[in-house]
């Protein structure tokens, strides 16, 4: 694990996506974080100590889906399916499936397996899964702010965690899209999906593929920048009330009570001409129902107890 110091810093951004705004100031304690992302081979020995079985492998309960027709209950994950030729990127279903017997041993489908990958990232992991494998091995999710202010590196006002350019010199600094997407994957970078743990330059506290490669979960419940108050530990969304799980929701899916948890870092689906989501200001909203083939996570021990008011 690598030492991150902690301090104040400008969270979030005023000039990119609009979840990402307003910028506003943070502190965090500092904390110590693993600098790799969690491997297969790891997720791999926490399920043969303890027999875990991850949402994706088990069957989805009817009760919470009871529109659902029979073959979308058995066990599956999304993963992504490149198109072989353009589509329309405004449909986000041209390019992703949920696929039967995809998880995490099987990132593709049933077809597939993780032989030859054990030092990729995890995917498929679920929310509940992170926090499975984090008891299991005595170390916590970090919050978003946690997260955010370790991936600037000790750097700020720069457009990216390592400088102004995405490619300086022509060096590929993260595993990310290169080319058209989703069609057209150049793999400048060498990679069409994960790549080993490892192999980009490491940020300036020494942690590596926290841009790019898989896409991260953090424990926060997704809301809007303007609406989250911050304790003064750790960064965290914090609401005496309770009420951040009910305004995690989607809004636009007003009917689908699945809350959302904030996830961060961009992953190797990221490309300027479509998500220019890998820079550590950046965040998406994920449901807790849900893993895909980009998203893993890495963990953190904290030095004291997290602040509670």
């Amino acid at each position: 694990m690598i030492w991150i110091p902690g301090g104040t810093f400008s969270m979030g951004s005023d000039h990119h996506y609009a979840e990402e705004a307003p910028a506003h100031l943070v502190t965090v304690d500092g904390f110590w974080m693993d600098q790799y992302l969690v491997t297969n081979a790891q997720f791999q020995k926490f399920v043969k100590a303890t027999g875990y079985v991850t949402f994706a492998e088990r069957s989805a309960n009817l009760e919470d889906y009871p529109d659902a027709q029979p073959e979308m209950l058995q066990p599956a994950s999304c993963v992504f399916v490149k198109p072989g030729r353009p589509v329309d990127r405004r449909d986000h279903y041209n390019w992703w499936a949920y696929i039967p017997g995809a998880n995490w041993r099987h990132p593709e489908g049933s077809g597939s397996s993780i032989k030859g990958r054990e030092n990729h990232p995890v995917v498929h992991v679920a929310y509940e899964d992170v926090e499975a494998y984090a008891n299991w091995v005595g170390k916590v999710i970090p919050t978003e702010a946690e997260w955010e202010f370790a991936a600037w590196g000790g750097r700020e006002n720069i457009e990216f965690a390592w400088g102004n350019e995405l490619h300086p010199k022509g060096r590929m600094m993260a595993n990310t899209w290169q080319g058209e997407f989703p069609w057209e994957n150049l793999k400048t970078d060498g990679y069409e999906r994960t790549s080993p743990v490892g192999v980009f330059p490491a940020n300036g506290y020494g942690l590596y593929d926290i841009i790019g490669n898989v896409w991260e979960w953090t424990t926060d419940w997704y809301q809007e920048h303007s609406q989250i108050k911050r304790d003064s530990c750790c960064g965290t969304a914090l609401n005496p009330r309770g009420g951040d799980r009910e305004t995690s929701y989607d809004p636009a899916l007003p009917d689908v009570k699945i809350p959302r948890k904030v996830i961060k870092g961009g992953s190797f689906l990221c490309a300027p001409s479509y998500c220019r989501r890998y820079r550590p200001p950046a965040r998406m909203a994920q449901p807790l129902d849900t893993s895909t083939c980009h998203l893993g996570f890495r963990l953190i021990v904290r030095l004291r107890p997290r602040f509670k008011t």
